[in-house]
């Protein structure tokens, strides 16, 4: 094993690939280059071609349906498969997690490559060596146990761990601290330090969050419209510091700066048009076990108001609980819109008293991916553009290209399947059909995931523009720029309990963190501390 001190060598070569799908070139003549024990970030907006390069890379997209070369350990490579790259020490691991969640953490370790002899698997052999491959991860659980009972910070190490079982020689990760608190994405972190100093892995990493870019990477690439912009390279001072800002991140990827991150907004703030008194929801598997505790909170039109908590304190449960009782069991409380106590048992309902939700998970819950954009624009209210049972056909039509525009979705056509669309264009889609649906409140549950920081930005403007017309805006968020940059006010949440309820204007990041982790539930009526 090397020491960290070693003069990294050129380990991996991709000269001019090149890829074209019918109507669309996702990758011109790119040209990427990975030394030995680096941690190489690949960044570039939704739609750049980092994804493409990468199934190239690990022969998703086999060999002869693109152009160019791939060079690795000083020879040509040509991958037909996923089984051949990850046979040569080139493993991806993707942000959708690739487990089985009722097997055991050392079945899903060696899955497809069991530790057997004559068809009979050793499980001795397994449980030891997946122990052997957890140790490296500081992952102490029983390799016995089911992964779905795992948080998903644990279950990102299990797929690393899968890795690590493959003789890992690159490790590319797509997008793997989306779905992280703050805190398993440090840690995160600092595994791939350790496989890159002590244990001569390069990683590849793609993300979206480019203060983590920063703070890791040792050279980062930067794609645009299919096409290598520039590779910089990265050196940090005594105190660790990168000398590449996030800014000048920026700026290649979107060939511009951005010179507000959070755009400001100066509308007029109303009177209160929602309100929730007293709401107290148990959760579905243990209906004695409380997930939500006497919450009370409002919102005015023309306000966005934050949520902010770690993973688990309960803003998605609340969010789901009030949008049509979709989650959680013995729910009590009361929810006002316009002053008048409303109904929302069912989610028909809250859509009809105006309430709106754009889900975390929009692939899951908020599209229909193998429908259309036109669809899709449409769905949350089929009955503004049917007489009877019969939808208007011209009249959909009509509704999404008003949308497209309005939301400037990045697509050739509003036929185009919403599956086939990049991160960014998705969520404006998913914003589309809730706007088409007329609501007075609209609660965003991280509503910019997964998205590179240009579309950020014209997701944040949406949001400006929806509180400029007097919509009352709730915004979840596990990113506290976010939170911090895009609220006039700041629900604190820990436990299911608010503790604290914050002015955005005057609010900090350690006011924010320290009543994340408070105990004390605060007594207000939605009055700012």
């Amino acid at each position: 094993m090397k020491t960290p001190e070693s003069t990294p060598a050129t380990l991996l070569e991709m000269r001019s690939i090149t890829k074209t799908f019918p109507g669309v070139k996702a990758l011109d003549n790119v040209n990427l280059r990975i030394k030995e024990r680096e941690i190489h970030a690949l960044v570039g907006e939704n739609g750049a071609g980092k994804s493409t390069l990468m199934k190239v890379l690990s022969g998703v997209i086999p060999h002869g349906e693109y152009e160019g070369e791939i060079i690795f350990e000083g020879k040509p490579c040509v991958f037909s498969d996923l089984k051949q790259s990850e046979k040569a020490g080139i493993v991806i691991i993707h942000q959708e997690l690739a487990l089985s969640p009722y097997l055991s953490i050392a079945e899903n370790i060696f899955l497809g490559d069991e530790r057997a002899k004559f068809n009979v698997i050793n499980w001795n052999k397994t449980r030891e060596d997946a122990i052997a491959c957890m140790k490296k991860l500081g992952l102490d659980e029983n390799p016995n146990l089911p992964v779905n009972k795992l948080g998903v910070g644990k279950q990102q190490l299990v797929e690393i761990a899968k890795a690590l079982a493959k003789d890992t020689k690159i490790l590319i990760l797509d997008e793997p601290t989306a779905a992280l608190n703050e805190n398993d994405s440090a840690h995160l972190l600092d595994i791939l330090r350790e496989l890159r100093d002590w244990h001569d892995i390069s990683c590849v990493l793609i993300s979206h969050k480019l203060n983590e870019v920063a703070n890791i990477a040792d050279t980062i690439t930067i794609l645009r419209d299919g096409k290598t912009i520039e590779t910089l390279d990265v050196e940090r001072g005594e105190n660790g510091v990168s000398s590449i800002s996030e800014d000048r991140i920026i700026k290649g990827m979107v060939g511009r700066e951005i010179t507000d991150r959070f755009p400001k907004r100066s509308n007029k703030i109303g009177d209160v048009i929602f309100e929730i008194k007293n709401w107290t929801v148990y959760q579905p598997d243990d209906p004695e076990r409380k997930k939500l505790d006497n919450i009370n909170m409002n919102v005015k039109a023309g306000e966005v108001v934050g949520l902010a908590g770690l993973v688990g304190a309960g803003r998605t449960e609340l969010a789901m609980s009030v949008f049509g009782k979709y989650y959680g069991e013995n729910i009590s409380g009361q929810i006002f819109i316009d002053n008048q106590e409303v109904n929302l048992n069912t989610i028909p309902k809250a859509i009809e008293h105006g309430l709106a939700y754009v889900t975390e998970d929009r692939k899951e819950f908020g599209l229909v991916l193998i429908n259309s954009i036109k669809e899709n624009t449409t769905l949350a209210k089929l009955k503004k553009i049917a007489k009877g049972n019969v939808i208007n056909e011209h009249e959909e039509i009509a509704v999404a290209e008003e949308y497209r525009k309005k939301l400037n979705t990045k697509t050739p056509s509003i036929l185009q399947l919403a599956g086939n669309l990049s991160g960014g264009n998705q969520q404006k889609v998913v914003l589309s059909k809730w706007l088409f649906s007329d609501p007075k409140i609209l609660i965003l549950d991280e509503p910019t995931r997964g998205i590179d920081v240009g579309a950020k930005h014209e997701i944040y403007t949406i949001i400006n523009t929806l509180a400029a017309q007097g919509m009352a805006c709730i915004l979840i968020s596990s990113e506290m720029p976010e939170i911090l940059g895009m609220s006039d006010r700041i629900y604190v949440m820990n436990e299911g309990r608010f503790t604290a309820c914050l002015e955005g204007k005057t609010a900090t990041g350690e006011d924010i963190m320290r009543s994340m982790v408070a105990t004390d539930a605060v007594a207000h009526n939605g009055e700012t501390l």
